[in-house]
C-alpha cells in the first residue's frame, strides 16, 4: 500500500537543516510499531504542540497503549512540527507524518487530536494542511481520515466545528475502543454509504458528537436561538464518557521515554480522577466528576511496572488535588520505603494548603531533592476565596508555610489568579500583603534571611460547564493595570520586596483563550484567518501574536454582528442558550446557575466527598458514583529478587 509508505527517506534529508531534529525520528523506548497490514483500523494520535510538550501528555500516551494492545488495531503518534521544518516540508512536499513509522497522517482511518487548551487550534490546521486533508469537514471524501477532537477543550468544540468530523467528550479509554469497532464493521462491509454513513453510525450511539449533524440558529441580537439535529436518529444531546474503576485501566503500563528533553522528565501515575472541591473557576474539576480513586495496591503495581519499563528516577502522583487521596499518607510512605535504596523521588504537582502536612512532605522528599513547595490560594483576599469557593484561610496558609520553612524548606511558590468575578484592585493588592506575611513568618521560624516566596499570577478565563460560564471576563487592559499596581507595591517594599519573586502573564493571551473557550461556530472563521496569516504555536509566548488575533477577529466577526468583547467581557444571562448546552457533562444547568449566584453572595459550598450530596446532577445523570477508599490495604514492600 504505497499510500502508507514511510516518508523517512525524504524527511531525513531535511533534518540536518532544522533545530532539534531528534524530536522527529521516533524509536523511543516503549514505542510500538506494527506492520500496516496487521490492522483493520488505524489511528494517528496527535497532541497539537511540540514534541517536548506533547510526548509526556498522559492522555495521548494512554490511548496509544489502549489501542495498540488490541488485535488488528494500530495507533501511531504525531506532534506539531516547528516552523523551520514546516517550511521545508512544504517546499519538498513531505506530508505530516507519524514519529513511529513516519507514515503520512492522511493514510490513517482516524486522526485524533487531544486538546487540553484551546490555543492548539491553529496547530491543528497546520497539521491538517500538511497532511493533505481538507481543512473543512464538508470538503473531505471517504478516503480522508475521520478528524476527531478530545481532551478538555472538546467540551466546547463549537469554535472548531467546521474543521473536525467528530468529538468525544470525557474519558477516552473505552470510547476509542467502541469507536474502533464501529469503523471496523463499516470497513468490513465495504464502506457503505461513504463518510456520511460511518459518521451517522457514530452519532447514533449518543456518545460521539458529529457537529455537521446539528444546525445552529441565531437570534437577531447575535445570541443562539437553538441547536437542532438535522438528521433522524441523531440525539438532541451528546453525553460525556466516564470510566469507572480505574484499577481496570492501569495505563500507561509502559510509559514512553523521550529521546529529546521534554517538559516533564518523570514517570507519572494518575492516582485518582475527578475532583469535588467545587472551585468555581476550575473546568477540570467540574467536567471530570465524580471522584474515582485508584486503589493503593493498584498504584503500587503501576509504579513498579512503570519504573521497570522506563528507568525514570522520579514518580509524579497525578490528579487534580493529589493530597486528597484517601490513602495518600500510606501511598507516600509505602513508595518511599520501597524505593529508599533506589533513590526514587516522589512528587505531587501541587498541594492544597489545607491538605499539606510535614509527614507527607517528608515522605515525598525522602529519596529525592527538597525543592520548592507550590500552593495555590488562587484569590488574594479572604472575600475572593469565598467567591471562588477556595476554602483556605490566611491562617491556614501562614501555618502551612511556617511548618514548611521550619522543616528546612527555603522556597515557596504561591499561585493566584487575576480578573476573577467581582474582584477589585484591593483584592489583588492583598496578594502582596500575603507574600510579605509568608516571608516574615519564614524568616522568624527558620532564623534565616534567605527565604524566598515566588508569586505567580495567571489571568482568569471563564470556562464552559463551570458556574463562571456566565461571568464577564476582565479586559486585557484592566488586567495589566491591576497587575502593574501589585508589581509596584511589591517592588516598593524595602524590607521584603527583594525576597518576593513576581511572575505574571499579561492579559492578552487570556482574551484569546476566552474567545476560543466560550466561542461558537462563528469563531471558526477567526481561527482560519489567523492560521492563514501565519498563526502557529499560540501557547508559546514567543510565537503568540495578540495583534494578529484581534486583526483577524475585526476582519471576520462584524459580518456576524458580534465582536471579541461580545464573547469575552460580556456577562451572560440565565435565559441565554450557551454554545455547549447540547453537550452533557452531567452537571445540571440550574445547579451551576445557583452556584454562580452563591459566588456573587460570597457563599461557600462544602466538598460532597465528605458531606451530603448537593445534587450537581453528575452521579444520577451519568449512572456513576463517587469511588473513594480507604481499601484498608497497605503498600507492602515487594520481595527483593536477588
Amino acid at each position: 500500500m504505497s499510500a502508507a509508505e514511510s516518508v523517512f527517506p525524504q524527511l531525513e534529508a531535511l533534518l540536518p537543516h532544522v533545530q532539534k531534529p531528534i524530536q522527529y525520528v521516533g524509536g523511543e523506548l516503549n514505542s510500538t510499531v506494527k506492520p500496516w497490514e496487521s490492522a483493520d483500523v488505524r489511528w494517528a494520535l496527535m497532541y497539537p504542540d511540540a514534541y517536548e510538550v506533547g510526548l509526556p501528555n498522559q492522555g495521548v500516551m494512554i490511548l496509544y497503549e489502549v489501542l495498540n494492545e488490541r488485535e488488528r488495531v494500530l495507533a501511531e503518534r504525531t506532534y506539531s512540527v516547528w516552523p523551520d521544518l514546516e517550511e521545508l516540508m512544504r517546499e519538498h512536499k513531505v506530508p505530516q507524518f507519524t514519529v513511529d513509522s513516519h507514515r503520512p497522517v492522511g493514510a490513517f482511518d482516524v486522526f485524533g487530536l487531544s486538546f487540553s487548551t484551546e490555543l492548539g487550534y491553529t496547530n491543528m490546521l497546520t497539521a491538517l494542511d500538511l497532511a493533505g486533508i481538507p481543512l473543512e469537514s464538508k470538503d473531505r471524501t471517504v478516503d480522508h481520515p475521520i478528524v476527531l477532537a478530545g481532551g478538555h477543550a472538546a467540551f466546547n468544540p463549537e469554535p472548531i466545528a467546521d474543521f473536525i468530523d467528530a468529538a468525544i467528550i470525557g474519558d477516552g479509554e473505552q470510547a476509542v475502543l467502541d469507536m474502533t469497532e464501529i469503523i471496523r464493521a463499516w470497513k468490513a462491509e465495504g464502506r457503505p454509504g461513504g463518510r456520511e454513513e460511518v459518521l451517522l453510525r457514530l452519532a447514533k450511539t449518543g456518545a460521539v458528537y458529529i457537529p455537521a449533524f446539528y444546525d445552529v440558529e441565531y437570534l437577531p441580537d447575535g445570541r443562539i436561538g437553538r441547536v437542532v439535529p438535522n438528521r433522524s436518529g441523531v440525539p438532541w444531546r451528546v453525553s460525556k464518557h466516564t470510566v469507572m474503576d480505574l484499577d481496570e485501566w492501569p495505563y500507561p503500563k509502559q510509559p514512553l521515554v523521550p529521546l529529546a528533553e521534554t517538559v516533564h522528565e518523570r514517570m507519572s501515575v494518575e492516582i485518582f480522577r475527578g475532583c469535588t472541591r467545587g472551585c468555581r473557576f476550575c473546568q477540570a474539576g467540574m467536567i471530570t466528576r465524580p471522584v474515582r480513586e485508584r486503589s493503593i495496591t493498584g498504584i503500587g503495581e503501576m509504579v513498579e511496572k512503570g519504573l521497570k519499563a522506563t528507568g525514570f528516577e522520579e514518580v509524579g502522583l497525578l490528579s487534580l488535588s493529589s493530597a486528597d487521596h484517601t490513602e495518600i499518607g500510606d501511598i507516600a510512605k509505602g513508595l518511599a520505603d520501597r524505593y529508599t535504596e533506589d533513590k526514587v523521588g516522589l512528587s505531587l504537582p501541587s498541594t492544597r494548603v489545607d491538605a499539606f502536612n510535614v509527614d507527607l512532605a517528608n515522605e515525598l522528599t525522602r529519596n529525592g531533592r527538597r525543592s520548592g513547595l507550590t500552593f495555590a490560594p488562587e484569590g488574594g483576599s479572604e472575600r475572593m476565596r469565598k467567591v471562588i469557593n477556595k476554602m483556605v484561610s490566611e491562617e491556614d496558609l501562614i501555618r502551612t508555610v511556617s511548618t514548611a520553612y521550619g522543616n528546612g524548606w527555603r522556597q515557596v511558590k504561591l499561585y493566584f489568579m487575576c480578573g476573577l468575578p467581582t474582584e477589585t484592585d484591593e483584592d489583588v493588592l492583598q496578594i502582596g500583603d500575603m507574600a510579605v506575611k509568608v516571608i516574615a513568618e519564614g524568616r522568624q521560624v527558620s532564623g534565616q534571611n534567605d527565604i524566598r516566596c515566588t508569586v505567580s499570577i495567571g489571568g482568569f478565563v471563564p470556562k464552559p460547564h463551570t458556574p463562571f460560564q456566565w461571568a464577564p471576563q476582565l479586559s486585557a487592559e484592566e488586567t495589566d493595570a491591576r497587575l502593574a499596581k501589585l508589581r509596584d507595591k511589591i517592588r516598593g517594599d524595602k524590607k521584603y520586596g527583594r525576597s518576593i519573586g513576581f511572575r505574571y502573564h499579561d492579559g492578552k493571551p487570556g482574551i484569546v483563550e476566552g474567545l476560543l473557550s466560550r466561542g461558537d461556530r462563528r469563531i471558526g472563521s477567526v481561527i482560519r484567518a489567523v492560521y492563514e496569516d501565519g498563526g502557529r504555536f499560540d501557547g508559546w509566548r514567543e510565537h503568540f501574536s495578540y495583534d494578529r488575533w484581534m486583526a483577524c477577529a475585526e476582519k471576520t466577526l462584524p459580518g456576524f454582528g458580534v465582536d471579541v468583547a461580545w464573547y469575552t467581557t460580556r456577562e451572560r444571562t440565565y435565559e441565554e442558550v450557551l454554545p455547549w448546552d447540547h453537550l452533557d457533562s452531567g452537571l445540571d444547568k440550574d445547579w451551576l446557575w445557583e452556584d454562580w449566584q452563591d459566588a456573587l453572595d460570597e457563599t461557600e459550598v462544602e466538598d460532597c466527598r465528605w458531606t451530603p450530596c448537593f445534587d450537581c446532577g453528575v452521579c444520577p445523570a451519568m449512572q456513576t458514583e463517587i469511588q473513594v477508599g480507604p481499601t484498608g490495604k497497605k503498600l507492602l514492600p515487594l520481595s527483593v529478587v536477588k
